[in-house]
């Protein structure tokens, strides 16, 4: 079993962060379709803070479940949008489920996964099927559940995750927005990418991208 340090866990959180701006330009022409355009803007700009914020934590010894709720007032004191309040509810939720671990053990992260998607789930009174970013993570933390009760090592259940993700982004070309800003669009809506779905995917393929990048490190250490 690996254990996950704060240390390591601001890895894979800087990892995310870099690959939420990578798509930035991407999330905000998807948003630009059906919303104001700045969800990748304010989506790389909340998980920057989170990153920083997370750093000064773990350098200052904080444990690696400290982390998560310090991420959900990094996120909400960054961004104002839709998004602060909805990432603020998945970090807390997340770091409720995880309190008091000083390090974190590689079935965490999966813990970490439902706690966001879930935490999300019920500050935006979402579900999937509304155009949200719940239609990435509502299937993500169903396919990483079944893989774990396969089985299925926690790698292997992110890597399903992040597939489920994916078409799960996918999925909301053929919606109707019911929540956020689209919703006013009614069927205009149809035929575009929801961009929370879109970055929801990127986060949770990050998450996987992290973890076995944590493994790799691991290995080159012995």
């Amino acid at each position: 079993m690996t254990r996950i340090a704060a240390e390591q866990f601001v890895e894979i959180l800087r990892i995310v962060s870099a690959r939420i701006d990578e798509a930035r330009e991407h999330l905000a022409e998807l948003d630009g379709a059906i919303g104001d355009a700045d969800h990748g803007r304010t989506m790389s700009e909340g998980f920057a803070a989170v990153v920083r914020d997370a750093h000064e934590a773990a350098r200052r010894g904080a444990g690696a479940a400290e982390l998560l709720p310090i991420a959900a007032r990094s996120f909400l004191n960054a961004v104002g949008a839709t998004a602060g309040p909805l990432y603020a509810g998945g970090f807390a939720e997340a770091g409720r489920r995880l309190a008091g671990r000083a390090a974190l053990a590689d079935a965490d992260l999966l813990v970490l996964l439902a706690g966001l998607g879930e935490g999300i789930a019920r500050r935006g009174r979402a579900v999937p099927g509304d155009k949200t970013m719940m239609d990435a993570y509502g299937p993500a933390i169903r396919a990483a559940s079944a893989a774990e009760a396969d089985g299925a090592g926690v790698g292997e259940a992110l890597r399903a995750a992040a597939r489920a993700a994916a078409e799960g982004r996918e999925a909301t070309r053929t919606m109707i927005a019911s929540k956020g800003r689209a919703a006013r669009l009614g069927t205009r809506s149809l035929g575009h990418v929801d961009p929370g779905a879109a970055s929801a995917a990127v986060v949770v393929d990050a998450l996987r991208e992290g973890y076995e990048a944590v493994l790799a490190r691991r290995r080159t250490d012995r």
